[in-house]
């Protein structure tokens, strides 16, 4: 599948009351956290992908989210499968792997339409708004992102504002300070 992404800073409040104006479905609240691996034969850095295990609600998945295909959006081939987490984190450090990072966040899910609208507060780094289309293929991923940018005018934001940098990466670069 390929995920047609786009994330921006936002002050949840303010977002809240918007989405409530426009009827969007609140989906429900879940507590996540994400370690990622980094590969023992490539640097995921400079090609641009990623590896993770996110743990939610007692349950795993097993993510691989590959190079971004655009130059103003997160929008990726990405790759799931559900997984029990400390068997699959023995195998990826028994391969090689190791872990890169943990992200930690508080997110907020909500429909309207056919867009995905998550209020997203990572820790350490604040409030993030998230909005996605999920695309069987690349056909009509202009389309898309045209469509996520044109809901974004909605709350105050637009494609200047647009965070194509990972929360792992934003993580690791505060800790760096």
């Amino acid at each position: 599948m390929i995920e047609i992404e786009v994330k921006v800073r936002a002050d949840h409040s303010k977002v809240r009351s918007i989405l409530k104006k426009i009827e969007a479905t609140k989906i429900g609240i879940e507590n996540q956290s994400d370690t990622y691996f980094a590969a023992p034969y490539r640097d995921f850095a400079k090609t641009d992908e990623a590896l993770r295990i996110r743990s939610l609600d007692g349950q795993a998945v097993l993510t691989y989210k590959g190079p971004k295909l655009d130059s103003v959006s997160k929008t990726r081939e990405e790759l799931e499968t559900p997984v029990d987490e400390a068997a699959t984190t023995k195998i990826l450090h028994a391969l090689g792997f190791s872990d890169a990072g943990i992200v930690r966040k508080k997110r907020e899910v909500f429909s309207a339409g056919v867009i995905t609208v998550c209020l997203d507060a990572v820790e350490g780094l604040g409030e993030f708004l998230e909005v996605e289309i999920v695309a069987e293929n690349e056909n009509g991923l202009d389309v898309s992102r045209g469509k996520l940018f044109e809901f974004l005018k909605q709350f105050g934001v637009g494609e200047k504002d647009s965070i194509r940098t990972s929360y792992l990466e934003m993580v690791l670069e505060k800790n760096k300070s």
